[in-house]
């Protein structure tokens, strides 16, 4: 992409309403813009970033035999009447009538539609186990919206639900979730710790959340500093496995203690030398639940048990927050300057910065550069506007690519260009030839 030809609306001054880093900076960088409190319209740039999110989020999710489908945002108050949630649920969810009369909401959540879906299509043992899952907009009305997309009203969520036939098969289902979160989070670039939690309002008696580690989290956690080294990406992980999902789910939960449970804390201890002990803080990013039959019971969701019995199904729930990962990314990754994209979630995977725009030599060679990229399968974002070096390079800064190649006269005299690491700001000469293979290796394309 040219950004001559992009729609980037950057802003050089710091909203004064934007209270915490990740939204100070998705506002200046041009990737959100408010339309109503906790409500935000998605700009290219951030569009861009929550569709790569997303995607990570699918290709786990379908990795782990996940099956993916896409409910309604409107739901039939009836079905929450049903399962007793509906007067229960409080102020957050947002109730309107169709122009029938008939009472609707807008999701909040969606066990109740999907055990509604479940219910009536599966009917034996023989058709569990069973998850399915979308990635669909939530709403929930916040008394005070703030911190930007980390505490919206209006929320793009991933939720999965798992149906079994027996507490340990959903116990195991619910493991393979936490597993397949720890690889998602990797992918993005982010330390995720599951921490046990409380239900809430969706109940069930076994839920962790995941914080991922950033200075402005809410949450306090001790941690095993070799934490850090744990690679799920790089495992071939039979999801399938009782036994698999178990021993690396105790790898990872023997590494870390909240630091309000002392109970916690003192297996911790007793656990981890104090020399690789650790505190920080975490932002919730996602949860997931086992909460047995409270759904299944009221709503009817049996299935013949191959004994002529007629059981409720168990059943768990798997949420990430897709638009709150994208402010906790910037939270975990920034400096001074603006954000820090990890490789996996970059909008453009580098930027290309022309120091003298209109001068032959140099636009041919950001031409030549850009047309070699792209052929590699890469999306780069070239700075071919008639601007000043600096505001070309604050502007690189400020979106964040991990990548940035600055092309001048002065360096293609000498038959290079310079390759500049964003996170380290290491930067080295190159022909440009090498600089594009160097990124072909960087984001392993052939």
């Amino acid at each position: 992409m040219r950004l001559s030809r992009y729609f980037l609306p950057v802003l050089k001054e710091t909203p004064a309403d934007a209270q915490i880093v990740s939204h100070r900076l998705m506002l200046r960088a041009g990737m959100i813009r408010q339309q109503a409190a906790g409500i935000y319209s998605w700009l290219p740039l951030g569009y861009k970033v929550l569709r790569r999110i997303e995607q990570i989020v699918h290709e786990e999710q379908q990795r782990a035999g996940h099956i993916p489908v896409l409910m309604p945002t409107l739901q039939s108050a009836d079905l929450w009447r049903e399962s007793g949630r509906y007067d229960g649920y409080g102020e957050e969810m947002l109730r309107m009538q169709d122009r029938h009369g008939r009472d609707m909401l807008f999701s909040p959540t969606a066990e109740e539609m999907f055990t509604d879906t479940f219910r009536a299509y599966v009917k034996s043992y023989k058709d569990l186990p069973l998850t399915i899952y979308q990635i669909q907009w939530k709403f929930r009305d916040e008394i005070r919206p703030r911190f930007g997309v980390m505490r919206g009203r209006e929320f793009l969520m991933k939720d999965g639900y798992n149906f079994d036939l027996t507490k340990e098969a959903a116990l195991h289902a619910y493991n393979r979730h936490l597993v397949s979160y720890l690889r998602t989070y990797e992918r993005m670039g982010l330390q995720a710790i599951p921490m046990r939690a409380e239900s809430g309002p969706i109940g069930g008696d076994d839920t962790h959340e995941f914080l991922v580690l950033a200075e402005t989290g809410e949450s306090g956690v001790f941690y095993d500093s070799e934490i850090t080294e744990l690679r799920f990406g790089e495992r071939a992980i039979d999801y399938d496995s009782v036994e698999q999902c178990q021993a690396v789910l105790e790898e990872f939960t023997s590494r870390y203690a909240r630091t309000d449970d002392t109970h916690e804390q003192s297996v911790f201890e007793a656990q981890v030398p104090e020399a690789r002990r650790r505190e920080a803080r975490g932002i919730e990013v996602g949860q997931i639940f086992y909460f047995g039959t409270k759904y299944s019971e009221p709503l009817g969701a049996t299935v013949s048990d191959g004994e002529g019995n007629q059981v409720p199904v168990h059943m768990g729930s798997h949420g990430i927050g897709v638009s709150r990962l994208l402010g906790a990314l910037i939270e975990a990754n920034h400096d001074e300057n603006g954000i820090i994209w990890p490789e996996g979630v970059t909008p453009f995977h580098c930027g290309i910065v022309n120091l003298r725009q209109g001068d032959a030599a140099t636009d041919a060679a950001c031409e030549d550069l850009y047309k070699a990229i792209t052929a590699k399968g890469l999306d780069p974002l070239y700075d071919d506007r008639d601007e000043r070096a600096g505001a070309k390079f604050a502007t690189m800064d400020l979106i964040g690519l991990p990548w940035r190649i600055t092309v001048g006269p002065r360096g293609l005299k000498s038959g290079v260009v310079e390759l500049t690491s964003r996170r380290s700001g290491e930067s080295e000469e190159l022909a440009p030839e090498t600089v594009v293979d160097r990124l072909a290796e960087i984001y392993a394309l052939g």
